[in-house]
């Protein structure tokens, strides 16, 4: 009679992936906001105002600038 013993080649390596795994998960799941509908829209609007100011500001420097070098002609 012939007995094959089968050795597990994988060991406790699938233990050890899923549990980096679950650790990955967990870490991204921190940098994330939790926040509902009415307060996504709510600082979406506030960034799009902020940037709206930004491009403003941003207008208002070139036309200076333009001002600027045409008064020096």
């Amino acid at each position: 009679m012939v007995y094959r013993l089968h050795k597990m080649t994988r060991g406790n390596q699938r233990d050890l992936a899923r549990a980096k795994n679950i650790k990955k998960q967990q870490d991204q799941a921190k940098g994330k906001r939790k926040e509902s509908g009415s307060s996504k829209t709510a600082r979406m609007e506030k960034d799009a105002d902020i940037m709206r100011q930004k491009q403003k500001a941003k207008e208002e420097k070139a036309q200076a600038e333009k001002a600027a070098s045409s008064s020096k002609k």
